[in-house]
């Protein structure tokens, strides 16, 4: 067979060099040939084994070894029998038999007669040089990308390490999941559940109504909390970021692009060990307060959290950050705030804010998907809640979400937050709804909506399950929870 055929051109970038031309890309003609010789006298076996492995015609370098692998893999996968003869005559019938280099170059690679025990040997040169090829290529497209569009540095920057992680990622030896497989996991799933064992569900938020509405927040999940300013949205996405990276042990990053890293940790120290801070009145902490903040820094200090701070960050570089730390230290978890605070570099979003949060809702959710974790972003509301009268006001709602309609229909999920006592003005209605919060489940994709009593301690930062005991009987009346199941 001539082995000098030119190689297919998804392994060719458009964009090499002279170079490039006169020098020949990575490959392994002879472990091809191997390969597909085992596969043709054995396939049961060797069929087997290359699709587990991964196997695709891209692996291949000449377009003769690919097209014959594309052909067995249809072969193998209608359960029609592959032997050279009746190979030739369906070759010949699909008009491919010349393309593969004729009877003779299919007879030459059936008797090229490796030795079976070196198949996967011969597997992993294959795919090493697909490897060496795909790197090649990528870098020599990332050259021209540069070259043609400068001002694209930090979406150029995106896709290069989206690229070359895919490549690393695509080495991996896992397995195909099967739908065996998936239905154990949901079977088991739903025992532990039965049977109480909160590892068999998502991650704990450490709010007991929140969880049993969600069964904890599973991943490639977006959970967006919603609330109007001083609402305590930030205090209530590091109470959950605390029970899963604490508590639970999940390593876990929080983006925060409103407060500072000092300023989110002094705020989780404290509130761990539930402390008043007042010694900008003259109050010092006493000997059990010291001690109390002592362990609970030392807790948080133990745990996985990583905190980053950079303003405005776009959501190139966050999903560029959390790669990395997915990478480096799997993490389990995302919280973001908030999600009008970050930014698009693309030219399609550039003068239209509510393009710009879509991109960003989208971005957030594949990063979700991506990643196979579930994040948390916060959101600001409009104005709509002031702008309500009676006993609706301030009482928000999911139209209530700046530039909203992508985020409504990414989320899996949307929270709206809100302490009514931030809506009346005398200091017998501000006494009597001092604490009283709720979390109103808006959207909830896979179960259903309702509201969440809930009570925040101001002084501490601090949210907690269940309304204060003050609370006035109809406050948080609901109907009969509803089912919101999306498509």
């Amino acid at each position: 067979m001539n082995e000098t055929l030119e190689a297919p051109s998804l392994h060719r970038s458009s964009n090499t060099t002279q170079e490039d031309i006169t020098r020949a890309l990575p490959h392994a003609v002879g472990p091809e040939k191997s390969l597909l010789s085992s596969m043709m006298q054995d396939p049961q076996e060797y069929m087997g084994l290359a699709i587990e492995e991964k196997l695709t015609p891209e692996h291949f370098y000449l377009p003769n070894h690919a097209i014959l692998f594309g052909f067995l893999l249809e072969l193998f996968g209608s359960g029609e029998e592959i032997e050279l003869v009746s190979l030739v005559q369906r070759l010949l019938d699909r008009g491919l038999l010349d393309r593969v280099g004729g009877p003779s170059s299919l007879t030459d690679i059936y008797t090229y007669a490796p030795s079976p025990g070196h198949f996967r040997h011969h597997l992993e040169h294959v795919k090493d040089k697909f490897v060496l090829r795909s790197i090649i290529q990528n870098s020599n497209e990332a050259i021209a990308q540069a070259y043609d569009a400068p001002h694209e540095v930090a979406a150029l920057l995106d896709d290069v390490e989206r690229k070359f992680m895919a490549i690393r990622e695509g080495t991996a030896n896992e397995k195909p999941i099967t739908n065996r497989q998936t239905i154990d996991e949901v079977m088991d799933s739903l025992k532990g559940r039965i049977e109480g064992d909160t590892q068999a569900q998502g991650l704990m938020t450490g709010f007991e109504d929140l969880d049993r509405y969600c069964s904890g927040l599973k991943p490639g999940e977006m959970f967006v909390i919603a609330a109007r300013p001083s609402m305590g949205k930030t205090s209530f996405m590091m109470n959950i970021a605390e029970n899963i990276c604490i508590d639970q042990g999940k390593p876990t990053i929080v983006f925060s692009m409103e407060m500072t890293r000092f300023q989110i940790m002094q705020r989780l120290i404290f509130s761990r060990a539930r402390y008043h801070d007042q010694i900008n009145r003259g109050i010092k902490p006493n000997a059990g307060d010291l001690q109390r903040i002592k362990r609970a820094a030392l807790e948080i200090n133990s745990a996985k959290l990583f905190i980053d701070d950079s303003p405005g960050i776009t959501i190139n570089e966050l999903r560029a950050k959390a790669r990395r730390k997915k990478r480096d230290h799997d993490i389990q978890f995302i919280a973001i705030d908030y999600l009008q605070l970050m930014r698009s570099t693309s030219k399609q979003a550039q003068g239209n804010r509510e393009r710009e949060i879509a991109e960003i809702s989208a971005g957030v959710k594949a990063l979700a998907k991506e990643l196979s974790i579930p994040i948390l972003i916060l959101a600001q509301l409009n104005r709509g809640p002031e702008s309500r009268t009676g006993k609706d006001r301030g009482k928000p709602r999911s139209s209530d979400l700046r530039e909203s309609g992508s985020v409504e229909q990414d989320a899996d999920r949307i929270g709206l937050l809100y302490r009514p006592e931030k809506y009346v003005e005398s200091d017998d209605e501000i006494a009597a709804l001092k604490g009283i919060a709720r979390l109103d489940l808006a959207k909830n994709r896979d179960g259903e909506t309702g509201v969440i009593p809930l009570t925040f301690i101001a002084e501490l930062m601090k949210f907690e399950t269940g309304a204060p005991a003050q609370e006035q009987p109809d406050m948080f009346a609901q109907k009969a929870p509803k089912s919101r199941h999306e498509d």
